[in-house]
């Protein structure tokens, strides 16, 4: 367990999958996290989609708690030692929790985890280029932009940017 001011992350487990399975089923949700268009998810292909998730040893994925009450899920992706990088992402699938800075929290403790425990020099991460709350809560933990891809991704009936953005060790301040 990690263990914050407002979030821990720990494993996930079989009993997060039936609310995992409701983060999965909000469009609002899944629109703000990106990639593939949603479509309805039921408990067996979330619990599918996890389990094999979580069998992957290029993959690290948490569970995001608060007070005691599961909010969203966070992850290292596509760990690659050899050259030190990672892909991060996260979703906040509780509107509650929302703009009130768990996200961000869980963000920062999840990249001083992948720096420390797994000796990254690099992570990185998509988002849309409309989401602009995480692209300020991205900004806020470390990560600038390293490039966009112009109406790349279809989501929500439009095109949209896909942008790029990494976070290097090397650019932390010390004692963070």
């Amino acid at each position: 367990m990690i263990v914050g001011k407002l979030v821990t992350l720990r494993a996930i487990n079989p009993e997060d999958y039936p609310r995992l399975t409701e983060f999965k089923n909000d469009i609002d949700v899944e629109l703000l996290g990106g990639g593939d268009p949603p479509r309805p998810r039921t408990l067996a292909t979330v619990t599918e989609f996890f389990d094999n998730l979580l069998k992957d040893k290029s993959n690290l994925t948490f569970a995001i708690e608060a007070a005691g009450l599961f909010i969203g899920d966070c992850g290292l992706f596509h760990i690659d030692q050899r050259n030190g990088t990672g892909e991060v992402g996260i979703g906040i699938g509780d509107h509650d929790y929302l703009g009130r800075g768990y996200g961000r929290e869980a963000m920062t403790l999840l990249v001083d985890y992948g720096f420390r425990m797994h000796n990254l020099r690099k992570i990185w991460l998509e988002t849309h280029g409309s989401n602009e709350r995480a692209i300020r809560s991205y900004r806020a933990v470390g990560f600038v932009e390293e490039g966009r891809q112009r109406e790349h991704v279809w989501s929500g009936g439009r095109y949209e940017d896909l942008v790029l953005m990494a976070l290097f060790r090397d650019d932390l301040s010390p004692g963070r």
